[in-house]
């Protein structure tokens, strides 16, 4: 993380195709309650003109990532070949995925693995079971804040206090359940409890009845590259047995994974 910041400090607005800047923007502005669109709207969300909403809806339907149905405009399945293009290059979660699998079958909870891309936590890798964890679908490449979730709590745990504080002034939380931890003084005094234990407990912040532990997986430099967790519903888990139970045999697991890298 430390490496991509100082990268990020270094590029000149000079060096930037905004072009392809405001087009990302575009397909960014789709989300699970905005899966369809018209120019008015998109425009309306990104703060673009019309006429330029216009040339990269146009440029996105020409291309094959976006389709257009009279005013309205989605994106198409070949979005996910961006991030399909990002997960070929790691092949730690595609070698991973046996030890995923073996840690669900032994738990008989789902796991998944994710990265920090932003203010959200985004799915790398994941093994569920036929349990339904939360009201929304679970998959590779599901974005999640990374404020309320366990993963992200992790991961945000290996930022160093400056950037961790840049991270919290603009991040913008929101209260999902009435135990979201939404005063940023308590978010960052968890999130450095989280970085001197070593793993994070999430309790029912993100939906009534979810509860996440997860830990971190390193890469051999000894530095934070993603995060593991295990997720189960609180009303079937008690607290002391996800400490005593689950989070051994997931940290067992993310060691198993640190030595694919």
């Amino acid at each position: 993380m430390t490496d991509q910041t100082s990268l990020n400090a270094e590029i000149k607005p000079t060096e930037l195709v905004q072009s392809l800047v405001k087009g990302l923007t575009v397909i960014k502005a789709f989300n699970q309650q905005r899966s369809t669109m018209t120019l008015s709207e998109v425009a309306n969300v990104t703060g673009f003109t019309r006429a330029a909403s216009r040339r990269f809806l146009l440029t996105l339907v020409s291309e094959g990532y976006a389709k257009q149905d009279g005013k309205q405009f989605s994106l198409t399945a070949k979005v996910l070949d961006l991030g399909f293009s990002y997960l070929s290059t790691v092949d730690i979660w595609h070698n991973a995925k046996p030890l995923m699998s073996a840690l669900v079958e032994q738990l008989n909870e789902s796991c998944s693995a994710a990265v920090l891309d932003g203010n959200d936590v985004v799915y790398v890798a994941r093994v569920a079971t036929t349990k339904r964890i939360m009201s929304i679908t679970l998959n590779v490449g599901t974005r999640l804040p990374a404020f309320a979730t366990s993963m992200g709590r992790v991961l945000l745990a290996d930022m160093s206090e400056p950037a961790l504080d840049n991270f919290l002034t603009h991040c913008q939380v929101e209260q999902f359940t009435q135990y979201t931890i939404t005063e940023k003084a308590a978010l960052k005094a968890e999130i450095m409890n989280v970085k001197a234990q070593g793993y994070s407990l999430v309790e029912q912040e993100l939906e009534i009845g979810l509860t996440s532990i997860s830990v971190p997986v390193h890469n051999g430099s000894g530095e934070v590259i993603a995060a593991l967790n295990v997720s189960t519903h609180m009303s079937q888990t008690a607290r002391q047995q996800i400490v005593e139970e689950i989070l051994p045999a997931l940290q067992q697991c993310a060691k198993d994974v640190e030595r694919l890298g």
